[in-house]
């Protein structure tokens, strides 16, 4: 058994040998496998092609086109329904080692100093690229244990900015 949220609805899906229930009810649907990475099915008379456009496994994110509309798919096996259920899901969730600049820019401020204390959400620098001002904020909490930047400094994308 496992859980699919798309577009903020969760829907519980389990798989045996021969069918596929989501929410407890059958589906029946017909499926053949265009390629590795296509699908076309068929169900109540109407046809449908999905296709994989990108696979996350270390978020179990799915990013499919279904009739040419993407999706986020975020799937959670019996694992991560366990811990969720026994209130254990979030234990590495805001643990960060460093902020990695996301794009190449130029450094035009510097919210916090080595010492200081960030939550997830804290605006941590402000980063200009292609003429526009880029917040950066911290990914989750933690204790600044140094800036690798200077004011005014060009860094380039992933270079480190932040440690923790």
């Amino acid at each position: 058994m496992f859980s699919v949220s798309i577009q903020n609805e969760t829907y519980s899906v389990e798989i045996s040998e021969n069918t596929v229930e989501v929410n407890g009810k059958t589906l029946d649907w017909d499926l053949q496998r265009i390629s590795n990475r296509k699908i076309h099915l068929i169900r109540n008379n109407k046809s449908l092609e999905a296709e994989l456009v990108s696979l996350d496994q270390e978020t179990k994110t799915l990013i499919i086109k279904l009739n040419g509309k993407t999706a986020e798919l975020q799937l959670k096996d019996r694992f991560d329904l366990l811990l969720e259920k026994l209130g254990m899901n979030n234990l590495s969730a805001g643990v960060i080692q460093d902020i990695k600049a996301p794009m190449p820019g130029l450094i035009l401020d510097l919210k916090v100093k080595p010492g200081d204390e960030v939550k997830k959400g804290d605006v941590v620098l402000i980063l200009e690229a292609m003429k526009m001002e880029n917040i950066i904020k911290s990914p989750g909490d933690g204790i600044v244990k140094s800036i690798k930047v200077k004011l005014k400094e060009s860094v380039e994308k992933n270079q480190v900015l932040i440690q923790f």
